[in-house]
């Protein structure tokens, strides 16, 4: 292992802009069940399968229809 490496012809990842953030976010209990018994299923991740579908609505521009009573 070197002392010192030289970083000055280093390049950015091009790729940073596409990592996921972390965040918190208030999701009901029978939402989280719902994507875990899914993912369980397909055998992936419920947190994966959470964002690939968000990552779907919102490459789609899916808009929610709410009526408020």
């Amino acid at each position: 292992m070197k002392a010192e490496y030289d970083f000055s012809k280093a390049k950015r990842n091009p790729y940073a802009k596409k990592l996921k953030k972390q965040i918190t976010i208030r999701i009901e209990e029978p939402t989280i069940e719902y994507f875990k018994g899914m993912a369980a299923e397909m055998d992936v991740p419920y947190q994966t399968l959470i964002n690939l579908y968000l990552r779907d609505c919102a490459q789609s521009e899916r808009k929610l229809s709410i009526k408020w009573k």
